[in-house]
């Protein structure tokens, strides 16, 4: 396998040509409870063999540029499944140490099983190893921060958190998610932010104000439109 050098400007490019930021007609409650004209969807990309393929590729190189050296890539039950599994898959291959038992394959269950052993209720393929959480939007953390929790449970080695964009949203507790994860002694990277990558599109008058109001209200900084 042939893996690209990391490039920040390729891969916000590659954002902006295959739809995974864009806005509504007309506002949606967001999970956090907030009201958004503009969304990070990265569902489109990860039903996709090809771009999926592309995307992981993207993820690896980011962690070489990190000097990252995991055994195990986990997904963030559901979003980001796909791309731990693949990711995992694609990076153990490349490994000199690659063999039998090597590297584990591991994913985690939508909903918890009510039965059984209470780690394979949480989980497919049990992470271990130092293991890197991927997630592929953050907004308020949440569903990552509970993540933590249950593979903290695991005593296994978590090295690090990286997610494909980052809303770049403060809490409720008026945190940054950055904040929040560091909280847990764990490092938060985000490969690409949302504030960065919105003024790149040509907006209208209503959706430019909803911008600088909604990051005026929630963001980490205020956005330069």
């Amino acid at each position: 396998m042939i893996f690209m050098k990391w490039d920040q400007e390729s891969f916000n490019e590659f954002i902006l040509n295959h739809n995974v930021i864009g806005f509504f007609e007309k506002p949606i409650k967001l999970n956090s409870g907030r009201l958004s004209y503009w969304y990070v969807n990265w569902r489109n990309i990860a039903s996709d063999v090809f771009f999926l393929d592309k995307l992981t590729d993207y993820v690896i190189s980011y962690i070489e540029n990190l000097g990252l050296e995991p055994n195990c890539f986990y997904g963030v039950p559901e979003g980001a499944t796909k791309l731990g599994i693949l990711t995992q898959y694609k990076w153990a291959k490349k490994q000199k140490n690659y063999n039998y038992g090597s590297h584990p394959l591991s994913m985690g269950r939508g909903k918890q099983k009510e039965h059984g052993d209470p780690k394979d209720s949480i989980f497919l393929g049990i992470p271990r190893g130092d293991i890197i959480i991927l997630e592929d939007v953050t907004t308020t953390g949440g569903s990552l921060i509970d993540t933590i929790h249950k593979l903290k449970g695991l005593n296994v080695n978590l090295i690090a958190v990286i997610g494909l964009t980052n809303r770049n949203e403060l809490r409720d507790d008026g945190m940054s998610v950055k904040e929040a994860i560091s909280q847990l002694n764990l490092q938060y990277y985000a490969m690409s932010n949302a504030i960065d990558l919105l003024p790149s599109f040509d907006m209208n008058e209503d959706i430019t104000d909803h911008l600088r109001d909604y990051f005026r209200k929630y963001g980490t900084r205020q956005i330069k439109l």
